[in-house]
């Protein structure tokens, strides 16, 4: 079995290096092979997984050495094959990490201990597990427009200029942005199920007054919020959370509970509509791009179509 480490070698956990010598000198003692390969440019980390796939299948495991951002582009470059992907968290955010692993404060050491990457025992369970395509690319994580977006660009910014933050530099990015108004606007016509009964209904909108909207594969974003805590990875649909527009007055208590995964709409009625949707088409009506983004990425695209892509991944998690 080969073993393919995709690292990015500016970015993520400062104890990177050391960790993956260490894990090297734990393959010395293996049948199996070990590849470290280092990102060179953004986008990169998609083709050297795709490669990998294409020539190994199932003889092959990808693991992931960094964030959310590495795990974005390696999940294009598997999906739809046969070789899985193993993450380590060993970037600043780890929010899809923090959905697979039970818990917002994850100890990379014992994950990898976990996987017996450090005694040479290499214990695993491969699972498939949902993506979400959009315009022909993939979303592991969460799919979100609006208030977020803003978040996530402003607080990558404070985190590459200040490290020792962390995923705090979320958290002090709210500040500028919940100070102006929290209006947006948007458009879509998303197919939602009611998840007891399995019936389809359309929920349809134009120029909606909106501050955010989070359509989530998986649980949490932007350094730990939380719109999806019962998200099941496999369940061929997607959690969703729609904020209408805001006051301050209105969202700086909702943003705690946000944090929390415990803002929805029983808890907010008037400001929140939650739900599960399998597919839709969202869009601005003048055209302009979109305020959104995948897996903390940004795009600019003024219309998006998109629908849940069934086990279209395969990931591995820790034995039980």
């Amino acid at each position: 079995m080969k073993y393919v480490f995709i690292s990015n070698p500016i970015a993520g956990n400062k104890d990177k290096e050391r960790i993956i010598s260490r894990i090297k000198s734990t393959f010395r003692q293996l049948d199996d092979e070990m590849i470290v390969e280092n990102t060179l440019y953004s986008g990169h980390a998609a083709v050297i997984a795709k490669e990998y796939a294409e020539k190994y299948g199932k003889d092959c495991v990808v693991v992931s050495c960094g964030g959310d951002g590495t795990v974005h582009e390696i999940a294009n470059g598997l999906a739809g094959t046969d070789t899985p992907l193993m993450i380590l968290p060993l970037g600043t955010g780890n929010d899809f990490a923090k959905k697979i692993y039970g818990t917002k404060k994850i100890n990379v050491e014992n994950v990898i201990k976990s996987f017996g990457l450090y005694n040479g025992k290499l214990r695993y369970d491969v699972k498939p597990i949902d993506l979400i395509d959009y315009n022909g690319e993939k979303c592991i994580n969460v799919m979100s427009f609006g208030l977020d977006t803003i978040v996530e660009t402003i607080g990558r910014k404070i985190a590459a200029k200040l490290p020792f933050l962390g995923h705090q530099a979320y958290n002090v990015a709210i500040v500028p942005v919940i100070m102006k108004p929290l209006h947006y606007k948007i458009s879509f016509d998303i197919t939602c199920v009611n998840k007891e009964t399995g019936e389809e209904y359309q929920l349809k909108e134009k120029d909606k007054d909106y501050a955010l909207f989070a359509i989530c594969n998986a649980s949490y974003y932007g350094g730990g919020f939380c719109p999806a805590p019962d998200s099941v990875l496999d369940d061929g649909l997607l959690d969703f959370a729609l904020v209408n527009g805001l006051s301050l007055k209105e969202a700086l208590p909702m943003i705690p509970k946000y944090s929390e995964g415990k803002a929805n709409q029983e808890a907010y009625p008037q400001q929140m509509t939650n739900g599960f949707v399998k597919r839709g088409k969202l869009w601005t009506e003048d055209g302009s791009a979109l305020l959104g983004n995948c897996d903390g990425e940004n795009f600019n695209y003024n219309e998006l179509d998109f629908f849940v892509d069934e086990k279209a991944l395969k990931l591995c998690y820790i034995k039980e």
